[in-house]
């Protein structure tokens, strides 16, 4: 298999030179985090381990034997949104490493969680169609946008060097999806992701939790300024202050986040590879990451509610 410049020659998992080692920590980080109940750090390690499974995935090269024939737009749009999230988790991964900016990461993960999703959908069932509406939905903005310059052309008559630039660039847009304009036009567009979601399987409170909660973060609703950016200041009159710039990445989030993109990963080897010793080690390997990473998170919410216990009894 071909990942980037490297060719690799033995079965996926026994090439350590391609494959980023997983995080190991000695007995005494271990004691530490379940003394002091901050799992934080290890779970951080965790989180980057997912963001370089995700780099590797999206430099699988088309000339790779063990990839499946794909239409050179679709391999071209899965890479593009597996570098999407790689890149936001890496951003998230600078944001957060001080203990701030967890508002801005928040809203990160609403984007890392929206391309995921989006290549899960993709990988799954009546792909060509899908890849139709995906094209679309961004498509017909930008021909629209075409449209209305041109329009505006017309009336003033003489084109300005920024509309003959728009123009040039949408219709590149439109050649590099590999669609006819015809075929963008008639296209339906993506569904909305509850629906998305729902074709997923999964469960209404996935919904709710990533998309409907996300969306306090990225509008910056009321219950988004109370999480992150305002603090009681009085009880009786109720009076709030600004917040100092001291919000943390949820301990969730770093869970969250690598599970939605750990079933991006699956759905897209399982689409893009062949059967074969390759896709059984990756789908192996992210399996075994995801349970690691359950198992640790779960530890880190038990060793805390045991001493909220405990604070409450003293």
């Amino acid at each position: 298999m071909f990942v980037g410049d490297h060719k690799m020659i033995e079965p996926i998992e026994t090439a350590p030179a391609i494959i980023p080692e997983a995080p190991k920590f000695t007995d005494e980080e271990w004691s530490e985090a379940r003394r002091s109940g901050d799992f934080m750090p290890i779970l951080f390690e965790w989180y980057k381990f997912v963001g370089l499974l995700v780099v590797l995935c999206a430099n699988i090269q088309r000339n790779s034997p063990a990839l499946r024939p794909i239409a050179p737009n679709q391999y071209h749009v899965l890479i593009g949104l597996l570098s999407r999230c790689a890149r936001l988790m890496l951003a998230n991964i600078a944001l957060s490493h001080e203990g701030r900016f967890g508002e801005t990461t928040a809203i990160i993960d609403r984007c890392i969680f929206e391309s995921a999703l989006n290549v899960s959908w993709l990988c799954t069932n009546s792909r060509d169609e899908k890849f139709k509406q995906y094209f679309a939905t961004s498509l017909k903005v930008d021909i629209e946008f075409r449209d209305q310059i041109e329009s505006n052309i017309k009336t003033r008559g003489e084109i300005l060097p920024i509309e003959r630039r728009m123009i040039h660039s949408i219709e590149g847009k439109i050649v590099s999806s590999e669609l006819s304009e015809e075929q963008i036009r008639q296209s339906k567009k993506m569904p909305p992701v509850d629906a998305i979601m729902r074709e997923l399987n999964l469960d209404r409170i996935h919904y709710v939790v990533s998309q409907k909660i996300g969306s306090h973060h990225v509008h910056g609703t009321w219950s988004s300024l109370l999480f992150h950016y305002l603090e009681e200041e009085n009880a009786n009159p109720l009076t709030f202050r600004i917040r100092d710039h001291d919000c943390a990445t949820h301990i969730n989030q770093f869970m969250y986040v690598c599970q939605n993109v750990l079933q991006a990963l699956r759905a897209y080897i399982q689409y893009a590879l062949e059967d074969g010793e390759e896709s059984s080690a990756f789908l192996l390997l992210f399996g075994a990451t995801e349970s690691d990473i359950m198992n640790i998170y779960q530890e880190a919410i038990a060793v805390e509610d045991l001493k909220r216990n405990a604070e409450g009894s003293s």
